[in-house]
């Protein structure tokens, strides 16, 4: 890597944390940062979970984004992407969030499924991720950009940490052997009215295809999927803009459901 793209990866970086702290959106790092060099823009989100490790975050999980071939087609590319989830970024259940609590929030249904043991095998298979998989939750992601106007590639979303924002997990343990997670149904509705569906086949063919990716993806970088995690596997349908005062509640059949509600604005 030369110097100078360390210092644009820096820089990069930096722009994204400012972001965060300001909750002022920033134009795109994209500009800062090699075309389409994914390599480059993990680097950034590297430097900013370290910074946040330090400064006392604790990772709790993984999520996995792009996992909808039709949102990669859109951005160019041919694999997924993913995000580090933190315990700050967690909410309980039919809680209430302050709509400035993320920037430019939208929100989207997925399985969240928890782990039992390590997966720390080379090449990991769908048997290997069955087997350490203690239980399946209902989930809505509540993704944001830091981006100013969404206005993003594939660079500006993994830099900035895979579009994370907040996530809510459904208090329904469920375990596999009971689910067929490539032909489970969501509904979400947005006080009460539908506004996305879906089912468990939109996330790269099934919810449990998207986690042998972040398996594989972890043992490949050196650092395992750990007992405990969480790990979004994406959306099982489209994700759509939320506003002040609105309640959204998402069912995924044989999970059961998950709300959470958005507080007016002052």
């Amino acid at each position: 890597m030369t110097e100078q793209l360390q210092k644009n990866i820096d820089q990069a970086a930096a722009q994204i944390r400012k972001a965060y702290q300001t909750g002022q959106p920033c134009s795109p790092v994209r500009e800062l940062l090699p075309e389409n060099n994914i390599e480059a823009a993990y680097a950034v989100q590297q430097i900013n979970a370290q910074i946040w490790v330090k400064e006392g975050r604790r990772v709790v999980g993984i999520k996995a984004g792009l996992t909808s071939k039709s949102v990669q087609n859109q951005l160019g590319v041919n694999r997924p992407d993913f995000g580090v989830l933190y315990a700050d970024m967690f909410i309980c259940d039919g809680d209430e969030v302050a709509l400035d609590a993320i920037m430019q929030p939208k929100v989207e249904a997925e399985v969240a499924l928890v782990l039992k043991s390590d997966i720390d095998v080379k090449n990991p298979t769908v048997v290997d991720v069955i087997n350490a998989v203690d239980y399946a939750l209902p989930a809505i992601e509540i993704v944001g950009s830091r981006i100013e106007n969404w206005n993003i590639n594939i660079v500006d979303t993994v830099a900035d940490n895979a579009s994370s924002g907040l996530f809510v997990l459904g208090c329904t343990p469920k375990p596999l052997k009971d689910l067929d997670l490539r032909l489970c149904g969501m509904v979400m509705e947005r006080r009460g009215e539908q506004i996305s569906s879906g089912a468990g086949q939109a996330c790269l063919g099934n919810p449990l295809n998207a986690a042998v990716w972040l398996a594989k993806t972890f043992v490949d970088n050196g650092t395992p999927l750990k007992k405990g995690d969480i790990l979004l596997t994406g959306a099982l349908g489209p994700m759509v803009q939320v506003a002040p005062g609105d309640t959204v509640e998402a069912r995924i059949s044989g999970l059961g459901s998950v709300r959470v509600s958005f507080a007016q604005g002052k």
